[in-house]
């Protein structure tokens, strides 16, 4: 097979990048996205490519040689309800939405190493391409286990990347163990009494229970929780029904709770519940908690890490390879692939000067593109070698 050229892919892939970033599309909206990812699989000559899965999820198939194992390689491709501020050409022409997150250059990324391994071979098995929706609200990777994922298109190991502001492009870094934390979101809803403002004793109003409750969720982390434990409880919404002269008789506080370990999250639910009754009680309301969880932890494989460090080694300069020193508190939908078989997930520097992610000035930089479509060659060539 032809060695395909790297610099001339650079700018196709460039172009299928901001063509995606100027299509973004909501989870389990990605129709254009999905149609563009199939079409582009299907010209490169995958062996199969399935729509459809779990919604707006497309799933290519490439098989060589004779081997019996088959790994996957993971992109999202759902966009956020933010409004791009940017004069880019290419900038969103959906309002209201935009890939700030590049969830378009993981895309074109994996479509990348479909368009070289499909071209070159190397390998000896069956990689799955697994373009997945609705990553950014923890709803995808289900959906697609949902519809029968690893039944239709089994594989043994899994690996996913995703680029990260503030590293510079050509850096590498992942860890064993915990990744990525969970989520778990919770509403409380206090109820009682509005009135006057002029004549609080003769209502239970709930904004002053509210703003106690506020405060005593920050001690479950401080003060209910073992220091060993990373965590983090954040209120980030305070909605009532009163107004300028009118006490409420209503409080909804919401927010979300960050921890690596099952026995934490059910700690913090525990706690989140004693202190609303209590709080409740004390100001004469009533208190509903509602929690979920949305985001299960993320842990990389051990040996699935030695062996993406090693296939960096062939991608990467030595000094820019590095064992990532703490987990993040942010949340990642890839984990849920991680309950049915191991697997390992990376990041790739996306440059100093980009902007954070779910910011509306990011962009994802075209210049690190080569970098992730090496290393999933490289990993896949690895994994099953010839």
């Amino acid at each position: 097979m032809a060695e395909i050229d790297r610099d001339a892919l650079k700018l196709e892939m460039t172009g299928w990048r901001r063509d995606l970033h100027a299509h973004p599309e909501f989870g389990f909206e990605e129709k254009r996205t999905a149609a563009f990812v199939a079409a582009k699989l299907r010209e490169f000559g995958l062996d199969d490519v399935a729509e459809g899965v779990g919604g707006t999820g497309v799933v290519g198939t490439l098989k060589r040689g004779s081997g019996n194992r088959a790994i996957a390689l993971r992109a999202d491709m759902d966009a956020l309800r933010i409004s791009e501020q940017s004069t880019a050409p290419y900038r969103s022409g959906n309002p209201g939405l935009m890939h700030a997150c590049g969830h378009d250059g993981h895309t074109a990324m994996l479509l990348g190493a479909a368009r070289l391994l499909a071209g070159e071979g190397g390998f000896d098995g069956t990689v799955r391409f697994i373009f997945q929706p609705a990553e950014e609200w923890g709803k995808g990777a289900l959906a697609m286990l949902d519809d029968g994922l690893m039944q239709r298109f089994p594989f043994d190991e899994i690996f996913g990347l995703h680029n990260m502001p503030g590293p510079p492009v050509g850096h590498f870094e992942t860890r064993a163990g915990p990744v990525m934390s969970a989520e778990d979101i919770f509403e409380i809803v206090l109820r009682g009494v509005g009135g006057h403002a002029a004549r609080p004793h003769s209502g239970q109003e709930t904004l002053v229970a509210a703003c106690a409750l506020v405060t005593s969720l920050q001690t479950i982390v401080s003060r209910r929780l073992s220091p060993a434990d990373i965590s983090v409880v954040s209120v980030t919404e305070l909605v009532t029904d009163g107004t300028r002269n009118a006490l409420p008789g209503l409080a909804r506080i919401l927010g979300d709770a960050r921890s690596f370990r099952p026995e934490v999250s059910a700690e913090i639910e525990r706690q989140m519940r004693i202190i609303a009754e209590g709080i409740a009680a004390t100001y004469n309301v009533a208190a509903e908690v509602n929690y979920t969880r949305e985001f299960v932890p993320l842990r990389n494989d051990a040996e699935l890490v030695e062996a993406a460090f090693a296939a960096a080694g062939t991608v990467f300069e030595p000094g820019n390879i590095a064992v990532a020193r703490e987990p993040m508190t942010a949340s990642e939908d890839f984990a849920r692939f991680l309950d049915h078989v191991p697997g390992c997930f990376v990041f790739l520097g996306n440059g100093e000067a980009s902007a954070p992610l779910h910011n509306s000035s990011y962009d994802f930089n075209d210049d690190g593109l080569l970098f992730g479509v090496n290393f999933h060659v490289a990993i896949a060539r690895q994994r099953l070698g010839t």
